[in-house]
């Protein structure tokens, strides 16, 4: 049994990009397109094929330079030995993503109110909470690096990782938004299979328990929706918003690529990298409503057609095949270049995962996401940086916490 986790975690490390992209087809949206009768079900499976296609070419390619290392928790305590203060910079940058988060919900960010009116809130204390919102997921990073390094047990680790969705499901209550809960708690489970803390059972696992929450979980949000004052289409039901094959499928008629006047060129710049208190009159972006709008709707709603068919959308076939292509080369690095990762690297994976793979995400926005992550990153690298010390002896032996990784 341990040499068949092991030989699994091996191939989750040799192909991460790729079993994030299968991963929810293969459990969820191509089973519900079958059991649906979906008539677009081939379209699904040939999207799902090209972005297969760019990134498992490139994760084989990469084997040729250099395989992960079959001992990945005995390599990440050698890699993470010079950072004894890692697990107190994570706790700190932890909490401070909870606080931001809470902070920005309750100021008006990212509410449904926000959304539909398309306003942003501009107070300079919701301008600074914008400035530490990834730093859940780069929390998560650190949390996951102290686990591997033997600083961290596993139950504070899930006591960690259940706060951390537990505070997320607050937020959802103050936005009346469920996408970021369902997309964090999919991204915990996908990233801690790939980084060994996780089992692949706990991904099924955590799927079941949505699905069987997520009926409850649409009402109460249609309710805080109401009460907003937001208008609630009461004939899409709990299972409607679950067809996530139908909501991907209506591009397929579309004839690709489509300029809808997205964000190109120099709008990831500065869009991804200049904070909005230094361009506070720069307009909002919301590819969501270009989309709602393009398909006969109102700017006061936003769709998307799914990661894959938004990069259908706006890319053609090409951009799916070269979108992963380049994700995938970019995360091997991430994960072999010059041996093990450190915690940087790892919270730069994550960010990866978290914005720009994630299958939910709306393309182009998320990587504009990704890049204002990088940015509000650069405190939590150079925090890393001056914690940092020589190796403890050329085999970097860390002493282990009771339960910690072994």
């Amino acid at each position: 049994m341990k040499r068949h986790r092991e030989l699994v975690g091996v191939l989750l490390r040799c192909y991460p990009v790729s079993f994030l992209v299968l991963a929810p087809y293969a459990v969820f949206i191509v089973p519900s397109a079958v059991l649906n009768d979906n008539p677009q079900t081939g379209f699904i499976v040939y999207l799902v094929g090209l972005a297969l296609l760019g990134s498992i070419s490139v994760e084989t390619f990469g084997l040729l330079f250099g395989h992960p290392d079959p001992r990945w928790r005995q390599g990440m305590r050698q890699a993470t030995a010079c950072y004894p203060r890692i697990y107190p910079v994570a706790r700190l940058v932890t909490l401070t993503g909870i606080a931001a988060n809470i902070g920005g919900a309750l100021l008006g960010r990212g509410t449904i109110v926000a959304q539909v009116s398309g306003d942003l809130s501009d107070t300079p204390l919701a301008m600074l909470c914008a400035l530490f919102s990834g730093w859940g997921t780069l929390g998560f990073a650190l949390l996951v690096a102290s686990h591997l390094s033997g600083r961290l047990s596993s139950a504070k680790l899930y006591c960690w990782l259940a706060l951390l969705v537990g505070v997320e499901s607050y937020v959802a209550v103050l936005t009346a938004r469920s996408a970021p809960l369902v997309g964090l708690v999919f991204f915990v489970a996908a990233t801690g299979a790939v980084c060994g803390v996780l089992r692949l059972r706990h991904l099924l696992l955590w799927t079941v328990v949505l699905l069987l929450l997520w009926p409850a979980m649409f009402e109460q949000r249609n309710t805080i929706r109401k009460d907003y004052g937001v208008v609630v289409d009461t004939q899409v039901t709990a299972a409607d918003r679950l067809r996530l094959d139908s909501q991907l499928t209506v591009v397929a008629k579309v004839e690709v690529p489509v300029d809808l006047g997205q964000p190109k060129g120099v709008d990831y710049l500065r869009y991804g990298l200049v904070p909005r208190m230094l361009d506070p009159d720069r307009p909002p972006i919301s590819t969501g409503q270009q989309i709602n709008q393009y398909l006969g709707g109102g700017s006061t709603s936003a769709f998307n057609f799914l990661l894959l068919g938004n990069i259908w959308f706006f890319d053609g076939p090409v951009g799916v095949v070269a979108v992963h292509a380049f994700w995938a080369g970019f995360v091997a690095l991430l994960l072999r270049w010059r041996g093990r990762p450190g915690p940087g690297r790892l919270a730069l994976f994550c960010l990866v995962f978290s914005d720009v793979l994630l299958w939910s995400g709306t393309y182009p926005d998320s990587t504009i996401g990704f890049l204002q992550h990088l940015m509000s990153a650069v405190p939590v690298f150079l925090l890393l940086w001056l914690t940092r010390r020589s190796p403890v002896g050329r085999d970097d032996r860390v002493p282990l916490l009771a339960g910690a990784a072994r």
